[in-house]
This record gives C-alpha cells, sequence and structure tokens, in this order.
C-alpha cells in the first residue's frame, strides 16, 4: 500500500515582493522530501476584511477557497515579520476568517517570526494560534530577529544554524503530522 503524501501549507504575513519571509518559505519548501506536497498560499491579500455578519452558507468565495486550503491541509507553516509591534494585518484577518469555521482546530502549525525583532508579532501570533486550537509541535516555532542579516538579496540564507533550524522545524511538523496519521489510521 502506498502511502499518502503529506499536505503542507504555507502562509507569508507579508505581501512585499522580495520579502524575506516568502524567502524563508520557499527555502523551507525545498527541504520537504518527496512525501510531502509543499504548497506556498498566495491569496491572504484577496480576502475581504473580517466581518462575522458575512460568515455564513453565502460567504466569499475568496475566504472560503482559504478555509478549504487549510481544511485540506495536514500542517500549516506560517512565516511573517512583524509590524509596529504586532501581527500583520493582513495575517491576522485570514487568521479571523477561519474561527467559526474551525479549520486551525488540533490542526499541526509551525509559526517563524522573521523580522527586525519580532518578539512581539511572534508572542502575539502564537497566542492567536493557541485560541484557534492550533497543534503546534515542540520545535515548532522559531523567532528569526535581525533577518536581513541572515537572508542576503538574492533570497539566500547566509546562516548555517538558521538552516539546521529551519529543518528541524519542517521535521517536527512533518513528526507531528504523521503521528496524527498513524492514529487516525
Amino acid at each position: 500500500m502506498k502511502k499518502q503524501a503529506i499536505q503542507i501549507i504555507a502562509i507569508s504575513g507579508s505581501l512585499r515582493p522580495g520579502s524575506a519571509n516568502a524567502d524563508i518559505l520557499r527555502i523551507v519548501g525545498g527541504m520537504a522530501g518527496s512525501n510531502v506536497v509543499y504548497t506556498i498560499y498566495e491569496g491572504i491579500g484577496e480576502l475581504p476584511h473580517f466581518n462575522p455578519a458575512l460568515d455564513n452558507d453565502d460567504s466569499a468565495e475568496t475566504f472560503n477557497q482559504f478555509r478549504t486550503a487549510i481544511n485540506n491541509a495536514d500542517g500549516v507553516i506560517i512565516c511573517t515579520p512583524e509590524y509596529a509591534f504586532g501581527v500583520p494585518g493582513v495575517l491576522k484577518n485570514a487568521l479571523d476568517w477561519t474561527v467559526f469555521s474551525g479549520s486551525f482546530d488540533k490542526k499541526p502549525v509551525a509559526v517563524i517570526t522573521a523580522s527586525s525583532l519580532g518578539d512581539k508579532a511572534h508572542a502575539s501570533l502564537l497566542l492567536t494560534f493557541k485560541a484557534l486550537g492550533a497543534n503546534i509541535p515542540d520545535g515548532g516555532t522559531v523567532l528569526i530577529p535581525y533577518v536581513r542579516t541572515k537572508v542576503n538579496n538574492r533570497g539566500e540564507i547566509t546562516d548555517p544554524a538558521l538552516l539546521q533550524t529551519l529543518n528541524q522545524l519542517l521535521n517536527a511538523l512533518v513528526q507531528l503530522i504523521k503521528e496524527g496519521k498513524e492514529l487516525h489510521a
């Protein structure tokens, strides 16, 4: 019997072209084994502003597509900058659209914050995922302060220790997903 591939969705909290966060997600995707289908979701900038009154059976296609992508994934990796000591509004908006659907409940999630400092956004994002019921594995969070000293202008990570840490994060997420699949097999 052939093992089913693990589906991982990666989401950048930055919409900026050339973002170090998008570069990091691309690099992590390159670390994924052949048993992992790794997709970077790029539609969070198209989501309307969250309004709970609009979250019903006739909900807009854009956030239904987002929730379906999350629901169909075995795991999620987020990589975000910190803006004004917080989570970028576009990422928080996307996460808010999942509150009523329970899309992140028990979902394996890895969290990377890559910014100048990033500690406040990182803490806030972890608190949001706790509220959403996400399952963050041990080793499933990484804070990358001074990211521009670790990612060059060609989108390459120049810090070997960071590459190892990101590989460990991916492995922790994949292992948690595998354990969950075994429990439900």
